[in-house]
């Protein structure tokens, strides 16, 4: 297997009912279920994880869990971004000495800066950490959109700058990507399969996270050359992806997985929203009319 490619589900960040705070051996969990069921690695503080609701003490902690939970067995892409140069350079600052295998990073956001201030922001982070960066480009939540003209810019700045998670309405963007000789990751985990057809390396998406196992035949039927399948794959995946559409990432994603693993994975912080008793009975429901039931997950000591 190449460096990165896959599914790199993007893990939530399970929190305390009691207090609000990182719930560590829900995280740690929520991590051994999804490394048993045969994930490449993870997206890991990033949109699903709530990174921009975290305090930088939280987002440093989960770079050191993560990385001592997979010891090895998986890749880890610790998001790093953050309003100012100087809090993500920390943030990669502390991933790098936690050990996590990369870093990602969003582009500076709420005020718009220049081309040149972008590219200027992602050199500083890259070198701070000295690791593979793969740039995170979600323009619908940061106000800007790395383009392949701009992200040239990027690349001819940035030694360290491996690839991206391409989460723009820019479909087509993917094979330029590509073509680009960057490892592009699909973020919308409903276009795993044709991305993969374009030149995607895999997906980045919060769904896979409570349901791994459908976007893992994604992966393995296609590239078994067997589309057919794939395709069948790919609809039962989208079920999952349009549930949480439907009810909302953060909180339907905590409630299947607290069910499923057995644990409590808490609610979103706020300003987010938990689902109410009715709707939670929907989604467990529904949930379960896709097979995603209760499972056992050992320890993960080996």
């Amino acid at each position: 297997m190449a460096d990165f490619e896959g599914l790199f589900p993007a893990i939530i960040t399970p929190m305390s009912r009691d207090t609000g705070k990182l719930n560590e051996a829900a995280f740690r969990e929520v991590m051994e279920f999804n490394i048993q069921a045969g994930v490449h690695g993870f997206w890991v503080a990033g949109g699903t994880g709530e990174s921009v609701l975290l305090d930088d003490d939280e987002n440093m902690r989960i770079a050191e869990i993560a990385a001592d939970q997979s010891r090895g067995r998986i890749k880890n892409i610790m998001h790093v971004g953050a309003a100012t140069t100087e809090r993500a350079i920390a943030l990669a600052e502390n991933a790098a000495r936690a050990g996590v295998e990369a870093i990602c990073c969003v582009p500076p956001f709420f005020y718009r800066q220049t081309d040149e201030a972008i590219v200027e922001h992602y050199r500083a982070v890259a070198a701070a950490a000295d690791l593979p960066l793969f740039v995170y480009n979600l323009p619908q939540s940061t106000g800007v959109e790395i383009t392949p003209e701009l992200m040239q810019k990027i690349q001819d700045a940035v030694p360290q700058l491996k690839g991206l998670k391409h989460s723009a309405p820019s479909f087509p963007n993917v094979r330029e990507f590509a073509h680009m000789g960057l490892d592009c990751f699909i973020g919308s985990s409903l276009l795993m399969l044709p991305a993969l057809t374009i030149g995607a390396i895999g997906c980045v998406d919060g769904p896979p996270n409570f349901a791994p196992e459908l976007w893992l035949e994604i992966w393995d039927a296609y590239n078994a050359g067997d589309i057919k399948r794939a395709e069948v794959a790919q609809d039962r995946a989208s079920e999952a992806t349009m549930l949480v559409r439907e009810f909302g990432l953060h909180a339907t994603a905590k409630v299947i997985l607290s069910e499923r693993l057995g644990i409590d994975c808490g609610d979103p912080r706020a300003p987010g929203r938990p689902l109410s008793k009715e709707k939670q009975a929907i989604v467990l429901r529904r949930a379960e009319e896709m097979g995603l039931t209760r499972v056992a997950v050992a320890q993960g000591d080996d």
